[in-house]
């Protein structure tokens, strides 16, 4: 099922983008389809989200892309920022509305953001980076991220938690500073409507 029909980026081809939106959609009540897509432009997370990835696909200076940028202005919801520059996976999710920065860091599959969440650059022993983050990630609100720090797959942060060093696979995360422990399975009730 595509939803939408547009000329492809650099690197992405039509059935990649459409195929991405379609996974955020999914995300937000199992939503398909056209009357799903409609539903879903009434979801602040959902509509930002829509929005960024076709301002992604499309030239600033094309059509489209001031198409696109004006309807980010007039539509979206300003407290969500979130670089162009990032590398989201499929079935990225904005829980709440609420202030989100993320800077241009690389996101995972099936990622959801709760509110008032940080996610950008540190300087850190001498370095600056940003982080990089698994499939199947859980933040709650609150949570801070930053640095050059590599969060693993199935990863819940819990809410107000600050992580600034490396996450493992299957780990719960809380504190500030962050601490985890290695639970199987840590997000299998929070990360939910996952598009096969």
């Amino acid at each position: 099922m595509h939803i939408l029909f547009a000329k492809g980026h650099l690197f992405l081809t039509d059935t990649v983008m459409d195929r991405i939106i379609e996974a955020d959609l999914f995300r937000y009540g199992g939503l398909e389809g056209t009357k799903g897509f409609i539903k879903g432009w009434f979801i602040p997370g959902f509509r930002y989200t829509f929005l960024l990835r076709k301002i992604i696909r499309h030239r600033k200076y094309t059509i489209k892309g001031l198409f696109y940028r004006i309807l980010r202005r007039l539509f979206a919801y300003k407290e969500f920022i979130i670089s162009p520059d990032a590398e989201i996976g499929e079935g990225f999710y904005l829980y709440h509305r609420g202030t989100v920065y993320i800077g241009p860091v690389i996101i995972g599959k099936n990622c959801c953001v709760s509110h008032n969440v940080t996610i950008g650059r540190a300087y850190k022993n001498g370095q600056i980076g940003r982080p990089t983050i698994g499939d199947n990630v859980w933040i709650g609100p609150g949570a801070v991220l930053v640095g050059k720090i590599n969060i693993g797959n199935n990863v819940f942060i819990a809410p107000n938690s600050v992580v600034n060093t490396d996450v493992p696979d299957n780990a719960m995360v809380a504190g500030f500073p962050a601490r985890f422990i290695v639970k199987e399975d840590p997000t299998k009730d929070w990360v939910n409507d996952i598009l096969d």
